[in-house]
């Protein structure tokens, strides 16, 4: 991801994305850089303009599931947990309550 951040400031400042400037973007934040890493971004983007990048981004951003496999199976197991911490939530105040006395802790 950290490639494809310093390929895509490259191209958005108008600077040519080569190994050398996307290292130099790279090392300028401290980071440690794999030229064969950055080789290979390169070779999956050469030809493609930064919009055609983004479209089949979002196209594969779109298949990726937002709830989880077991939403159905969660939400009933969620729903008895979410009682249980609700009455142990009113024990508790309860049990505070009792606890100050009527004092404040500047009185």
């Amino acid at each position: 991801m950290k490639y494809l951040a310093a390929y895509l400031l490259l191209a958005q400042s108008g600077k040519e994305a080569t190994v050398q400037t996307i290292t130099e973007v790279l090392t300028s934040v401290g980071i440690e850089v794999d030229a064969s890493r950055i080789e290979a971004l390169l070779k999956s983007v050469e030809g493609k303009t930064i919009e055609e990048l983004v479209a089949e981004g979002n196209t594969k951003l779109a298949s990726v599931p937002a709830a989880g496999a077991s939403a159905g199976a969660s939400s009933a197991a969620a729903g008895a947990s979410s009682e249980a911490a609700a009455e142990e939530k009113e024990e508790s105040a309860a049990e505070e309550s009792d606890d100050d006395m009527g004092f404040g802790l500047f009185d």
